[in-house]
């Protein structure tokens, strides 16, 4: 007789509302195993009794054959005495205990249900709000975890007989799925007018026929509204951008599948992948001459952001409406996204014409990610819908539960305990209410769903930050302060599981520095715990502080001036084109009044799109160095040079390059040979102070993080520049480059602190 044994097992991770159970279920009677399954806290525990070889097969098949949506972390097996019980059960939820199950991210609509929604024959045919243990709603709907309806927003919707049935039947796909329904017992779509009068008639056909005449139409999807127009009208593009308040930032687009996307855009194995992943992000591609979108959706932009259907009601709309169209976020300018009816109609009810909504409610607000393939490897810009919360596992431990609370633009935060960081989905810039309520009212969510209680809590050495305002006016946890460029590098650090020290390059707009000064274009020695500013570019005034990021002609200015200190050799188009303004801008720059110093390589990419001509004032943040990227000639292979001073810390002279420019402009070299060239003198000037560097520290590992590293020509040159030269050199993949990964950089800066404490104390 074969001899029995039973084991108890806990499986952590993502293992709560993606099937994990009825998974287990299946898998044990499969294999004739006896026990039981259940959710509790930490997140899925178990008993199984059976053959020696049917309980190894089964331990091995945990993570192996787990469900689509399934992250397994960790499965620890404890041997326990035999008991002869029979048969298989899911076991009631176990409540008890510090919290420690995590929340699935939302997931896009499996095959199986799209299948299903266009089979005339199954009753769920064309219903909107389709879903299964493998798809649909999740961390937009969670109240609370364990993950059970009765905790989200579906409790409200009682199963009907024959969902309630699926629900109980461990042979049906969508046993103890959460957010199970059909259109008898489930959400219902409404079409309403601009003033929240239900429209007549089909909600569906009336949003089609709405978009048809070149209307506004707003929609609700999993984390929030959008708002749509027939991508290729040019009236109906131009009447958003007119009501929304965004007069040249691309819209994103929505299209049917990877065909319709390949129609528009180049796409190559890795595009695909990413427009086809359960996460459905925004994925920027190279747009194909004429491809047929209104000039209005991305003006002058060689990109366009494409997604694909992520909702069974995308996917109806889609369908019906037969063409691409723009889906942008649902909000005015900087404003969070709009989630809730009441508050999309009040704040969106002068920009939609109509809203195609529903009545299941949207607890956390989650907006589009945004990501681009680089170099074969996924980079996001924006990590949001279809990412948070999933945890980023870490390396080293966190010794004391973290709050990071990011920076001011592209606002995330981040939780850190045991090895996890729990990033936050992306809220916005921290510049107004709306939005800080939106980013207070989340770390209250985050800390109650994860059963977190910080005991430090890290923010950005900027003062004025309303994030580090918030920061120090908490009670009950010692603050830790941790400049913004360090948590840069530090992120790019914990983005690729690696704790330094490295030669860290911090490229960006702006961030306070450590002396008082406004830093922007750093080299950094650091690991996780501590930096050295090794080198930087030459500080620059900012003439007027602020209206110099709004008006890069400042820049321009500024940069002109450290240039040619004797002043220009011959007129140029950019002072002329400010004639009143530029002696008072000369004027603010010399003597250092209201014209704060910085070292910002953003600001240099500024000057040099005003000094071609590219861009003189702003409408959103980082405009003019995109529009110049969008200038350049990928063709072009010369640089202009940039003296490096070799002291301590190193001094490049950004000056150099504008120079340059300005001398080829005079030359009369047409102005994308110039952009590439200012493009390729940043990559050789970056490889030279890392070389400069490699012999001063022995390091040869750089790593590479800032919003201007979203650059793809700077960063595919430069790259390819440092491994020539013999580096290794990490990118962001998992977090983006840009300011929505500083709250990652300060969670594992404050943990590496911590367990550096922890180990000089012990000594």
């Amino acid at each position: 007789m074969t001899q029995r044994i039973r084991t108890s097992i806990r499986v952590e991770g993502i293992v709560q509302g993606v099937g994990f159970r009825p998974f287990v279920y299946s898998l044990a009677t499969r294999l004739g195993l006896a026990g039981w399954v259940g959710n509790d806290v930490d997140g899925v525990f178990a008993e199984v009794e059976g053959s020696a070889a049917s309980v190894r097969n089964f331990l091995a098949a945990l993570d192996r054959e787990a469900p689509p949506l399934a992250r397994v972390q960790r499965v620890t097996a404890q041997a326990m005495t035999p008991q002869g019980t029979a048969g298989f059960s899911i076991a009631p939820t176990d409540r008890s205990g510090r919290r420690r199950a995590l929340v699935s991210a939302d997931s896009a609509t499996c095959a199986d249900c799209l299948a299903e929604l266009a089979d005339p024959a199954d009753r769920r045919f064309g219903y909107p709000f389709i879903n299964c243990t493998n798809c649909g709603p999740r961390f937009t709907i969670v109240r609370d975890v364990p993950y059970d309806r009765a905790l989200t927003t579906m409790a409200g919707f009682a199963m009907c007989a024959d969902c309630a049935a699926e629900y109980h039947d461990p042979a049906n796909r969508r046993f103890h799925a959460q957010p199970v329904c059909c259109p008898a017992c489930g959400p219902r779509l409404r079409l309403l007018d601009a003033g929240g009068t239900e429209v007549a008639g089909d909600p569906l056909a009336g949003a089609v026929t709405a978009l048809r005449h070149g209307q506004v139409l707003g929609v609700k999807g999993l984390g929030g509204f959008h708002l749509a127009v027939d991508a290729a009208r040019q009236d109906a593009a131009a009447k958003l951008r007119e009501r929304k308040h965004r007069e040249d930032k691309p819209f994103a687009l929505m299209v049917a599948d990877v065909a319709a996307a390949r129609e528009m855009c180049e796409l190559d194995e890795a595009a695909a992948g990413l427009l086809t992943s359960p996460r459905r992000p925004v994925v920027l591609l190279p747009r194909r001459p004429g491809a047929l979108v209104a000039d209005a959706v991305a003006p002058g932009n060689r990109q366009l952001g494409v997604m694909l259907p992520y909702t069974p009601l995308h996917h109806l709309l889609l369908r019906e409406f037969a063409g691409p169209i723009v889906a942008t976020s649902g909000n005015i300018s900087d404003e969070p996204i709009a989630y809730q009816d009441e508050d999309a109609l009040h704040r969106l009810g002068d920009i939609a014409d109509a809203f195609l909504t529903h009545d299941r409610p949207i607890h956390m607000r989650t907006d589009d990610s945004v990501v681009r393939p680089v170099r074969g490897r996924e980079m996001l810009l924006r990590r949001s819908r279809g990412y948070a919360p999933e945890p980023l596992t870490l390396r080293g431990r966190f010794p004391r539960p973290v709050l990071a609370c990011g920076a001011e633009l592209k606002s995330t935060f981040c939780l850190g305990t045991e090895n996890r960081a729990i990033l936050s989905q992306h809220i916005g810039d921290l510049e107004n209410y709306e939005t800080l309520r939106s980013f207070t009212e989340g770390i209250e969510h985050f800390r109650r769903l994860f059963d977190i209680t910080p005991e430090v809590v890290a923010h950005d050495l900027h003062p004025e930050y309303l994030s580090t305002k918030y920061a120090l006016e908490l009670d009950d946890a010692e603050l830790v302060g941790v400049q913004h460029h360090h948590a840069h590098i530090a992120s790019c650090l914990a983005d690729n599981d690696e704790e330094g020290p490295v030669i860290g390059v911090a490229f960006d707009g702006t961030g306070f520095g450590s002396d008082g000064t406004l830093w922007g274009g750093e080299f950094l020695l650091a690991d996780l715990a501590e930096f050295e500013r090794a080198g930087h570019l030459t500080g620059v005034p900012m003439p007027g502080g602020a209206a110099a990021i709004r008006q890069p002609w400042r820049m321009a200015a500024a940069y002109l001036d450290a240039a040619y200190p004797s002043g220009l050799p011959d007129p140029l188009a950019v002072a002329a084109r400010n004639p009143q303004a530029w002696p008072d801008v000369l004027a603010l720059a010399r003597r250092g009044i209201n014209a704060p110093v910085t070292s910002s390589a953003g600001r240099l990419f500024d000057a040099v799109a005003a000094l071609l001509g590219v861009r003189d004032t702003i409408n959103y943040e980082g405009q003019a160095a995109v529009e110049l990227e969008q200038l350049a000639d990928p063709a072009e292979r010369a640089a202009y040079p940039a003296a490096i001073a070799e002291g301590r810390p190193l001094l490049v002279a950004g000056p150099d390059l504008v120079r340059g420019a300005a001398e080829d402009l005079l030359a009369g070299v047409p102005p994308p040979v110039i952009a590439a060239r200012l493009h390729n003198g940043v990559a050789a000037m970056i490889s030279r102070a890392c070389l400069l560097l490699r012999e001063r520290s022995g390091l040869g590992t750089v790593a590479l993080s800032g919003g201007v590293f979203q650059n793809l020509l700077l960063l595919n040159g430069l790259v390819q520049l440092l491994e020539q030269d013999g580096f290794r050199v990490l990118v962001h993949s998992r977090v983006p480059p840009n300011d929505g990964g500083i709250s990652l950089g300060q969670a594992a800066v404050t943990a590496a602190r911590d367990r550096r404490a922890g180990m000089s104390s012990r000594a």
